[in-house]
This record gives structure tokens, sequence and C-alpha cells, in this order.
């Protein structure tokens, strides 16, 4: 009989680690991930662990990557199919995540760290898909601060949450926390009128600037200064208010 290659039987092997690692963080916490456990459940010898994973730090940012890997693709399949209200699809989309990472707080805590979330592609696609939904209410003309802007308020204002109601008691929790949070950020970085008023015109700017790479007979190059035009007009706007 052939044997496989070996990058087949790493692969596999890593799988199995992990599948078996996601296990036991999900049922009985950061703790429980030892290297014995681990090979025990996965039915593999603890050296091949190190030999993979590095050491047991290795091994349970794999599997953080892993569970929000699959968290973000579940949520990207829904952004794909979603037209309705922007605001509330964003809204549905928090209240998602942030059930997320208070049912899976190991994961949360590995990947908040700014080390790891700089280098976590399942953290980088996660932020593109709110940048995706931040840049709807753009392109609706709701948002009056840059796309920029209001993502990183509602990223902050997430992690905060959670952050907070995982420093408390599970019994004493404010069910109403998260959605208040995001209610404070909208009331910051929403227009008050559904569209961008000639009165507005940081809504007007914002609402363009999301609309520019679906402009058509424009040249790259053409866009490229459109863009810096508008990205200098929402700057000099912004000073103005301050």
């Amino acid at each position: 009989m052939t044997e496989p290659p070996l990058t087949e039987t790493r692969a596999d092997a890593r799988a199995k680690i992990v599948a078996a690692a996601a296990h036991l963080l999900r049922t009985s916490g950061t703790k429980a991930v030892t290297t014995r456990a681990v090979a025990q459940e996965a039915g593999v010898p603890a050296p091949t662990i190190f030999r993979l994973f590095g050491d047991k730090d290795g091994l349970l940012e794999a599997v953080a990557e892993q569970v929000m890997a699959d968290h973000v693709a579940e949520k990207a399949s829904w952004a794909a199919t979603e037209n309705g209200d922007p605001v509330d699809d964003l809204r549905a989309s928090w209240r998602t995540h942030i059930a997320f990472n208070l049912a899976n707080p190991d994961v949360f805590l590995l990947l908040v760290d700014p080390a790891r979330a700089q280098r976590s592609p399942a953290t980088t696609t996660g932020a593109g898909i709110l940048r995706t939904r931040v840049a709807r209410l753009a392109a609706a003309g709701l948002l009056n601060v840059t796309v920029a802007r209001a993502t990183d308020l509602i990223h902050a204002a997430g992690d905060g949450a959670v952050l907070a109601l995982l420093s408390t008691p599970a019994d004493r929790r404010d069910p109403e926390l998260a959605d208040t949070m995001l209610d404070a950020v909208l009331a910051q970085v929403l227009t008050s009128t559904p569209a961008p008023p000639a009165a507005d015109p940081m809504a007007l700017v914002v609402a363009f600037r999301a609309a520019l790479p679906q402009l058509p007979a424009l040249s790259d190059g053409e866009r490229t200064l459109l863009a810096e035009w508008l990205t200098r007009t929402t700057a000099a706007l912004e000073d103005r208010r301050h």
C-alpha cells in the first residue's frame, strides 16, 4: 500500500488536533487544553502537538483562529444575501457577534490580544465584513463620518461591551448593555435623516466616497484622484466641526 504524502498526513493530524482542542476549549475552558488531554482526545502522540504547533500557546492560537474562522465564514454567507435595511442588518450582525463572543469567551480573550489580532486572518476577514456593512450605510447616505471612523467606533464598542459583560458574573449581566452601546455609537455616526440633504455636506461626501468603486467611465487613475479629493474634503469638514 502506498503511504499518503507527508503533507496530507500533517494536515490530517493538524485537523484532528485542532478539533480535539476546540472540543476541550468549548466544554471545559482554556485550562483543560493540556498537551496530554489533547493528545488523548485526538489519538495522536504528544510530540506531534509540539512538532506541529510549537507549544500550548501555539495550539490555543490555532484553535481560536479556527473557531473564529468558522464563525466569520457563517457571517460572510449572511452578508452576501443581505438586501434589507442597512441599519437593521448591522444590528443583527452586532447581536450575533456579541452572542458568539459571550458563548466563546476563551476564543475572544485569545484573539482580542492586539498582537494576535494583527496577525489573525479570521479577525481581518471579520473586520472586512464590518467595513462592508458600514459602507452600505454610507452608500445609503446615512453616515455623517467616514466609513473608517464609523467602523473603528463600532469595533471598539463591540470589544468593550464584551469585555464589560465577561467581567460581570453571568447572573448579574445587563442584557441591554451591548445594544445600548451600539445605540450610543450610531447616534454619533448616523445622520438624522434617511438620505443626505444638501445641508449636510459630510453625508454627501461620505456617500459619494462609498459609491466611487461602482462609478462607470472612470479610469483607475481618475478614481484614485477623486478618492484623494474626497478624503481631503472629509478631513476638512471634520476639522471645521472641532
